[in-house]
């Protein structure tokens, strides 16, 4: 496990950017109150997701407004066809956390890679 940052860090409805060992992350707090961790990179142009808005349990890109299920990686408008990475979080004593893989990097619990 690899401590990210604290829950009050990351405001309801909001993203924030973290590195993980060289894999940039889009920690989110859903309007359900849960934390997820999706790649920081939208699947149909490389920007970073954590630039975008929060609406539900979906994050949407900034740039052409694709947006991407926070629980599968699925996308759930156009223009992306393509799913992104998302990770187990973890959140324990008011910290979260990611699990990671030997190489100390997290693995994508959706089983895509970027």
């Amino acid at each position: 496990m690899i401590r990210i940052c604290a829950v009050e860090d990351v405001p309801k409805g909001t993203a924030i950017s973290a590195d993980v060992e060289g894999i940039q992350i889009a920690l989110v707090h859903g309007e359900d109150d849960r934390f997820y961790a999706v790649h920081d990179e939208c699947s149909h142009a490389a920007v970073a997701l954590s630039e975008g808005e929060v609406e539900g349990c979906t994050l949407e890109c900034w740039l052409h407004g694709s947006r991407f299920d926070l629980r599968t990686g699925e996308p759930t408008g156009l223009p992306a066809t393509e799913p992104v990475p998302v990770y187990p979080v973890e959140v324990r004593d008011g910290d979260i956390y990611l699990p990671v893989g030997d190489d100390g990097r997290p693995k994508p619990s959706n089983g895509v890679t970027r």
